[in-house]
C-alpha cells in the first residue's frame, strides 16, 4: 500500500471542498502545491475529476523527485521524518476535503447500500492485519455465516494479464452447474481464494450493473 492509498483509503474527494481547501482546477484535475520539513521539500497533488490521486514529492535543493520515500526497507531517522511528516500532510488533506466511505470503489458502495436496504444487514470488519483490515464480509442475522466478502485487492490476482492497480470485488456463493456459464461473462471470475465451483468473484467496477450483481447476491444468500 502506498503512502497515498494509506492516508485516503475508504476516503471520497469532495471537489468543492478541495477548491475550498486551496486546490486550483488545472484542465480536469485539481493540483495543489505545498512545502513541508521547513521547505526543504515540495509536494504536488493532484486529484483528477475521477477521484484518482497522484503525488510527487520534490527535494528543493537537488530539484529532484525524492523517491527513498517510496522505498519501504529505507527507514533511516531522515527518511522516517519526511514520511511522517508528508503523510500529515496527506491526512489533513483527507480530514478537510473527504468523506468517509466503506470501500473504494463507488459500486461497491452503492451494493452495500442495496443489500441494507433489501437485507438490513451491513458489512462487518473482522480482520486486524493491515492488508485485510477494509475487507467487509455481509453475515445472515440468524446464522453469522457470510454470504458475500468485499474486498480491494490487486487486479493481477484474478486476472493474469492485468495491471497492478487495485479494485474492488465481491465473492459470491453460486450453484455449481452455473460456474462454467457465469465465468463466461465479462466482470465475473473464479472465486478469490475460495473454491472455484462454489464461488465466483465479481469486479465492483461498475463492468456489470448494479442489478445483475443484487441478482447474484439474492443465489448467495440463497445458498448460504
Amino acid at each position: 500500500m502506498t503512502i497515498e492509498e494509506k492516508a485516503f483509503e475508504r476516503k471520497r474527494f469532495v471537489f468543492e471542498k478541495l477548491l475550498e481547501y486551496g486546490f486550483k482546477k488545472v484542465g480536469n484535475d485539481f493540483v495543489f502545491d505545498a512545502d513541508f520539513m521547513n521547505g526543504d521539500f515540495h509536494a504536488v497533488i493532484s486529484v483528477s475529476e475521477s477521484g484518482i490521486i497522484s503525488c510527487k514529492v520534490i527535494d528543493v535543493m537537488n530539484d529532484e523527485e525524492y523517491t527513498q520515500l517510496r522505498i519501504e526497507n529505507m527507514n533511516g531517522a531522515y527518511i522516517g521524518k519526511v514520511r511522517a511528516e508528508y503523510l500529515d500532510l496527506l491526512s489533513n488533506i483527507a480530514e478537510s476535503c473527504c468523506d468517509d466511505v466503506l470501500f473504494s470503489f463507488d459500486q461497491a458502495n452503492r451494493i452495500t447500500d442495496m443489500i441494507f436496504a433489501k437485507f438490513d444487514i451491513l458489512p462487518d470488519f473482522p480482520w486486524q492485519k493491515s492488508n485485510f483490515q477494509s475487507y467487509g464480509v455481509f453475515r445472515h442475522q440468524d446464522s453469522r455465516k457470510w454470504f458475500a466478502l468485499i474486498m480491494n485487492i490487486k487486479w493481477k490476482s484474478i486476472l493474469k494479464n492485468k495491471n497492478d492497480e487495485n479494485v474492488d470485488v465481491i465473492n459470491l456463493k453460486i450453484n455449481p452447474d452455473d460456474s462454467d456459464k457465469l465465468k463466461k461473462i465479462e466482470g465475473i471470475y473464479q472465486g478469490y481464494h475460495m473454491n472455484h465451483k462454489n464461488w465466483i468473484t465479481v469486479a465492483l467496477d461498475d463492468t456489470l450493473p448494479d442489478e445483475e450483481i443484487m441478482k447474484l447476491i439474492d443465489i448467495s444468500f440463497e445458498l448460504t
